[in-house]
This record gives C-alpha cells, sequence and structure tokens, in this order.
C-alpha cells in the first residue's frame, strides 16, 4: 500500500489549496463586492437623512396598511403558488394520464409571461367593463352590476390569483426536479406499509422535497415582491408600490427610503424563513444503485381530475393571456405598430438584455473561477453578497442606486474637466449604464449559483491532473473551467436574458429621459387606460422569453437520470 500511495503524493500538486491569487484579481473580487453592497449602504444613508417627522407619519399612515396587504399578498400567493407547483409537479412525475406528455411541457411556460402584463389581462377580460362581464350582461339581460355578483379582480384575492397564474412554474421545476430523483425504493415500502396514494404524497414525497421546495416558494415570493406593476394597477398598496409612489408623486425621497429599508427587512425575515424551512435536511441517494419513481397510470375519473388540475395553471397563466395579446393585436391591426419606433424599443430592450449578461456572465465567471482557484475568506464572502442582490427588489435598488451614480458621475466629471477644461455630461445615472448596472447587480446572483453549482459536479482530481502537468491558472481556467461551465452558463445565460426582458421597476425608475423599452411602454399604455394598445408591445417580450424557457425545460427534461447513469 506504501509503495503505491508515494508516487501519488510525489505528482500530485493540491494547486486547489492555494491561497494566493494575483492582486489584480482579488481587487476586481472586492470591487465586485462592494458594487453589490453600495446600493444597500446609500439607502440607509438616506433613510437616516431625512427628516425626523417622515417616520411618525409613515408609522401612521402608510406602513400599517402597506405592510399588512404585502404580507397577505405573500400569503395568499404561498398558498396558492404553492398548491399550483406542487400539485401539478407530482402529478406529471408520479402518473400518467391524457395530455400529460404535453403538459410536461406547457406548465413551465408561464415563467416567460411578466406579472403586469398579466394583470392587465386579466382586467380587460374580468373587469365590470371587460369581455366577461359584458357577455354575461348581453346574456342574460342585466343592466348594471346591481343586478348581479361577480369576483371584483382589482381586489387582493384578484392580485393573489393572477400573480399566482404566472408565479407557479418557481414552485413547480424545483419540486418536478426533486421528484424525478427521489428514489423509488422508499415510496415502494409506503406502498407495501398500506399508505394510499395521497398517503404516500403527503407523507413520505413531500418532506423529502421539502428543501428544494422551499427555495422555489421563495423565489416565488421575492419575485412578488419585486413586483409593481400587477400591484398597483390591481388595487393592492404593497411596500413596492408606496416606495415608488412616496418617492415619484410625493417627492419624498428619504420617505421612500425609509420604507425600503422596512422592504428589506421583509426580504431579510423570508431568506431566514427559507433557510428555516430546510435547515439540517439533506437526502442523497445512490446514483449507482436508486430507482426513480416510475409514473403509474390513472384511469376513468381520476385521469380526468389530474389532466384538469394541470390544464388549469396552464390555461391561466398562459394560454389565456396569449389569446387575448393575439386576439387584440389582428382586432386592432397592431402589426403596423411595428415602425422605426417600436423597432427603436426593441432594440434598446434587446440591447440592455444583451449587454447586462455579458456583464453579469463575466462577473459570475470571474467570482466562481477566483473561488475555484483560492478558497479565502474574500472569495467566499463575495459569493455570499453577490447573491444578496436577486433578494433586493428592483424598486429598492433602483432608489439605493441614485445617490451613488450621482456621485460617481461627479466625480468623472471633475477629472474629465481638470484634464480637458470641458464639461461632461452624465456617464452613469439617467443613461443606459444605470439600467445595465441595475440588471447587473440584481440578476448576479443567478450566474454565480449557476456556475458554482456546474462547477461542483467537476471532479477536483481532474483539475489536480491539468495542475500536475504544468497548466497555470489562467490556462486552467481558460483550457478547462470555461468549457466545463459552458452548458452552465448557456442556462444562466438564458435565465438572466428572459428576467431582463421582463424587469419593470429598476428600468421605470433609472431609464434615461425619452427613452422606453418594451416593458416601460407596455407600463405606459396601462396607465393611460389603454392597454389593448400596448398588447403587440406585450406579445412581443412573451414572445423573446419563451424561446429561453422552452430550451431550459428541454434541457431539464433531457437530462439523465440516476438510474439511467447507473445503467450506462
Amino acid at each position: 500500500m506504501k509503495a503505491t500511495a508515494e508516487p501519488q503524493l510525489l505528482f500530485r500538486v493540491p494547486w486547489r489549496g492555494v491561497k494566493r491569487i494575483p492582486r489584480w484579481i482579488s481587487a476586481a473580487v472586492a470591487a465586485v463586492g462592494l458594487l453589490v453592497l453600495m446600493p444597500i449602504a446609500a439607502l440607509i444613508g438616506i433613510a437616516a437623512e431625512g427628516d425626523a417627522e417622515i417616520w411618525p407619519h409613515l408609522i401612521r399612515n402608510v406602513l400599517p396598511s402597506s405592510i399588512v396587504d404585502t404580507l397577505a399578498l405573500l400569503g395568499g400567493i404561498a398558498l396558492v403558488a404553492g398548491s399550483m407547483g406542487i400539485t401539478s409537479a407530482w402529478l406529471v412525475t408520479a402518473h400518467r394520464f391524457p395530455g400529460r406528455n404535453i403538459l410536461v411541457w406547457l406548465l413551465p411556460l408561464p415563467l416567460a409571461v411578466p406579472t403586469y402584463i398579466t394583470a392587465y389581462i386579466y382586467v380587460e377580460i374580468f373587469d365590470s367593463a371587460g369581455l366577461v362581464q359584458m357577455a354575461l350582461r348581453d346574456f342574460m339581460g342585466w343592466q348594471s352590476r346591481a343586478d348581479y355578483w361577480f369576483p371584483e379582480i382589482r381586489s387582493l384575492y384578484g392580485c393573489i390569483i393572477v400573480m399566482s397564474s404566472v408565479l407557479y412554474p418557481y414552485v413547480y421545476i424545483a419540486a418536478r426536479a426533486m421528484f424525478l430523483t427521489q428514489s423509488a425504493s422508499m415510496l415502494e415500502v409506503a406502498r407495501v406499509l398500506g399508505a394510499s396514494r395521497l398517503k404516500l404524497f403527503r407523507v413520505v414525497a413531500l418532506p423529502l422535497a421539502r428543501p428544494a421546495l422551499a427555495v422555489g416558494l421563495s423565489l416565488a415570493l421575492l419575485e412578488a415582491l419585486n413586483d409593481i406593476g400587477a400591484s398597483e394597477y390591481l388595487g393592492v398598496r404593497t411596500l413596492t408600490v408606496s416606495v415608488y409612489n412616496t418617492w415619484l408623486n410625493r417627492g419624498s425621497l428619504p420617505g421612500a427610503a425609509q420604507i425600503a429599508c422596512v422592504m428589506l427587512s421583509l426580504v431579510v425575515a423570508l431568506i431566514l424563513i427559507e433557510r428555516y424551512g430546510r435547515r439540517d435536511r439533506r437526502y442523497a441517494t445512490s446514483a449507482k444503485r436508486s430507482r426513480v419513481v416510475h409514473s403509474a397510470p390513472l384511469w376513468g375519473g381520476r385521469a380526468a381530475l389530474a389532466t384538469v388540475l394541470c390544464a388549469i395553471p396552464v390555461f391561466l397563466g398562459f394560454v389565456l393571456p396569449i389569446a387575448f395579446l393575439m386576439r387584440e393585436v389582428l382586432r386592432g391591426s397592431l402589426v403596423s405598430q411595428f415602425d422605426e419606433e417600436f423597432l427603436q424599443h426593441l432594440l434598446t430592450t434587446v440591447g440592455l438584455s444583451v449587454a447586462a449578461t455579458v456583464v453579469v456572465l463575466a462577473l459570475a465567471a470571474l467570482l466562481v473561477s477566483a473561488a475555484r482557484i483560492a478558497k479565502t475568506s474574500l472569495t467566499k464572502s463575495t459569493l455570499l453578497v453577490a447573491g444578496l442582490g436577486y433578494t433586493v427588489p428592483g424598486t429598492v435598488l433602483a432608489l439605493g442606486l441614485m445617490t451613488p451614480l450621482v456621485k460617481i458621475d461627479g466625480l468623472i466629471g471633475t477629472v474629465w474637466k481638470s484634464l480637458t477644461g470641458e464639461r461632461l455630461g452624465l456617464i452613469l445615472m439617467g443613461t443606459a449604464g444605470g439600467i445595465v448596472i441595475a440588471y447587473v447587480l440584481r440578476f448576479l446572483s443567478i450566474a454565480t449559483g449557476s456556475l458554482s453549482a456546474g462547477l461542483d459536479r467537476v471532479s477536483p482530481s481532474l483539475e489536480d491532473a491539468a495542475r500536475t502537468l504544468g497548466a497555470s491558472r489562467r490556462e486552467m481556467v481558460w483550457r478547462i473551467q470555461i468549457p466545463l461551465m459552458r452548458p452552465a452558463l448557456a442556462s444562466a445565460a438564458l435565465l438572466i436574458f428572459v428576467d431582463c426582458i421582463k424587469e419593470l421597476p429598476a428600468t421605470l425608475l433609472l431609464r434615461p429621459l425619452n427613452t422606453e423599452t418594451l416593458a416601460t411602454q407596455v407600463y405606459t399604455y396601462a396607465a393611460r387606460g389603454r392597454f389593448e394598445d400596448g398588447s403587440l408591445a406585450a406579445l412581443v417580450i412573451v414572445l423573446i422569453g419563451l424561446f429561453p424557457v422552452v430550451q431550459l425545460v428541454r434541457s431539464a427534461e433531457a437530462r439523465p437520470r440516476p438510474s439511467e447513469t447507473a445503467a450506462s
């Protein structure tokens, strides 16, 4: 044994334990961490500088109703979106029924539809002047709303249904991924002991999937907290809406910053709840011996019920919005809007999204590679800080970026004037650069998480072998790590691109004057009460987002399962 062990120790170079990395990389990593923390620190500073009379006014008149509405909205979405996602994921994974193969592909598609567009569409369809109630009045001969009762879409309950129909895929994707990898042995033991299908799901499958469900549900709730278009349009005064109104409509930046700090406290509470939901819960199955769950056929009424339960979320979150947008585009001949001005808005939207995606991937690759080569406290803490961006709502992020961007522009202008004697206009604040920075800070955690997960699957012995053969750190990154990260880079790029296309709050607050993206164009039409005129822009946003979502579903469904890996 000693004879075989000694040569391995002589030729093995533990490069992963090296603590030293080039100084410019250390400086770049530290700069990224400071960039993420910058808006949060600025936000706290703005809130602290506010007038002492603002806070009592907020406590009396603004915060109580906003906090109640926000908590009620999040609680309703957790219940409705969680039920939709978990139920549909279990049915398509554990059972076979009519339409199941198609529904597997359709269930994630609502991810391509922004919440604010769905809210606008539901108001056009279900409001008192909408298509459904007008048809009911014509058919039944009713004269006014006093003659009948119909659920109010512009309400808290309507907002919960609308947002849940779009956000449930976060729970569905996480739940399906976990259900697909669960070992069939535990479920078979439960069946032998007499457990029914319902008890099998409730007692065995669901508890095993709880860590993944906590992550998926927290993402859905963070997206709901970030929303401003849907909640404002449906009459729900959330904290995000209060920040927007206090800042722009009432002209109180410190007051908006103080409300934003309350939002940050709520975000921290959500993260702690998510961590608590998966505390000390780690489940592992052997890739060589485990057998995944095989779907069991359903017949008769149970099969029909399963089809209906899985089809309802698809209809509410995808089929209905797409059908309405296509109807409005064709009925109003809105294709004629595809002129030079619309093309400019489209190019602006795609250009900002592409620029942000490229920057995010570059920074994420830098952080992950540096953390892989040298696991120092700097790289670990920076990766942790990078994850904070996605937890900060776009409205809060835009508010926190204002002061730093203005100061940076002032510093650049001072240096430029001292060198050339000429004044330099704004470079970041009020330009496309500010929007790109907001996108980068908000979605950096998506890329770092994806790339870290991708590299964690790579055996360290491969990198050790390259280091033993004399590879430098630069060669290690470009010839080993980057090629191995390509699948993760592609997935992260798709996710970041579609999220940038849909992003409304940060774009709305940081966009330059006379600059429109497709999202802000849709918001402007809806604010004027003419959403139908923005149907073309809304449809283009959805169609752009469909391709990345379909690609993600294809890669997830094509990924080999543990049993397949073992068989090969």
